[in-house]
């Protein structure tokens, strides 16, 4: 028995060597795992809070000796109505910690689901009773020019779980790995085994046998989505207040890109090596930065544009749209017609570069 179970160990490993892109890839794709996380956070510390400011604060003042802290993130907020009400909406869906307007005493909204707003509400008042009673005793102190603690604001009563701002994000996750994956890999695998070979040999043309494979793979990913999200329904009872039409145009228009992407990566590989490392390079760095898990508001500049070129982040804010905000069919019309254009032109490129063998 050892000695069949060596021969497959043996064959098995001088068919990985033996595949001179797959290895290289395998040794490669670690160090740009590596160089694409220092190009994302910066090689800095993380800031743990993100904290909105509306106007600038004294200096020397509390409020200001309490933004100070290296573990806070300061990220300023035009004086206007509109810029005011969007950073309140912020801290309802979790994109900011804290929302503080510097004035005397300061003001500050907090989502009170958010368990980091509690954590920096508290340090807040803490920074205020310390300037109040210096000396730890409740009493009226009169050298100091604060009178009162801050206010306190709920965002708007509209305050939504991690939960219900983190599923849109899942689904769209989800619509990615299993299109990726779904044509990717599994065209490599046909190509490997010899079926296109066969195929080839029919009248089957590329185009054809490309479009089949799309056609199969977003049924599968719509049914999955459809599951995964009735299932989020009985468990969690997320919002949705928007059009349900709207919401699967959308995903439909996203799983169509990602299979389109994919078939696009297979279209000449021969491994499954190669293909799996060159999809986890496409996947992860939009795993990262289209506001799946955290909200990429404060993070660095190079993340925020790298963000907005990423098919994903179209997919997710416009879930989001749908499901928190309420937009219908005409709203998210944009980023539907986005997707689809990318659709297309991934279609033509896979088209173009689509080999049997």
């Amino acid at each position: 028995m050892w000695g069949r179970i060596y021969a497959i160990f043996i064959a098995r490993n001088r068919e990985f060597y033996r595949d001179s892109a797959g290895l290289i890839w395998n040794l490669i794709m670690p160090v740009m795992m590596i160089a694409a996380f220092a190009f994302i956070f910066d090689g800095q510390q993380q800031a743990l809070f993100k904290i909105g400011v509306i106007g600038a604060p004294a200096a020397d003042s509390p409020l200001a000796n309490f933004l100070v802290k290296p573990q806070i993130n300061v990220i300023s907020v035009v004086d206007e109505r509109a810029a005011i009400e969007g950073a309140i909406q912020k801290v309802e869906r979790h994109q900011l910690d804290l929302l503080i307007e510097a004035q005397s005493p300061p003001r500050y909204w907090l989502n009170p689901q958010a368990s980091q707003a509690s954590i920096l509400e508290e340090l807040l008042l803490a920074q205020y009773r310390l300037a109040l009673h210096p000396t730890g005793i409740p009493t009226a102190n009169p050298n100091s020019p604060i009178t009162a603690l801050p206010r306190r604001q709920l965002a708007d009563g509209l305050a939504l779980s991690y939960a219900d701002w983190a599923l849109p994000g899942v689904l769209a996750m989800n619509v990615m790995f299993s299109s990726l994956w779904g044509v990717g890999w599994v065209v490599v695998r046909y190509r490997k085994n010899g079926v296109l070979r066969r195929l080839k040999a029919t009248p089957l043309r590329p185009m054809e046998f490309l479009i089949a494979q799309v056609l199969s793979r977003l049924i599968v990913v719509l049914g999955a989505s459809a599951l995964v999200y009735a299932g989020a329904y009985f468990l969690l009872d997320p919002p949705m207040r928007g059009s349900y039409l709207a919401l699967i145009a959308l995903y439909a228009a996203g799983a169509l890109c990602m299979i389109s992407l994919g078939l696009t990566v297979a279209a000449r590989l021969k491994t499954e090596e190669l293909a799996d490392g060159l999809l986890n390079l496409l996947s992860w760095p939009m795993l990262l930065l289209s506001g799946v898990w955290f909200s990429m508001e404060g993070a660095s500049t190079a993340a925020q544009a790298m963000s907005r070129v990423m098919p994903l982040t179209y997919l997710v804010d416009g879930a989001r749209a749908v499901m928190i905000d309420g937009a219908g069919l005409l709203d998210v019309l944009p980023r539907i017609a986005l997707l689809l254009g990318l659709s297309l032109v991934l279609m033509g490129l896979a088209a173009r570069l689509f080999r049997w063998e």
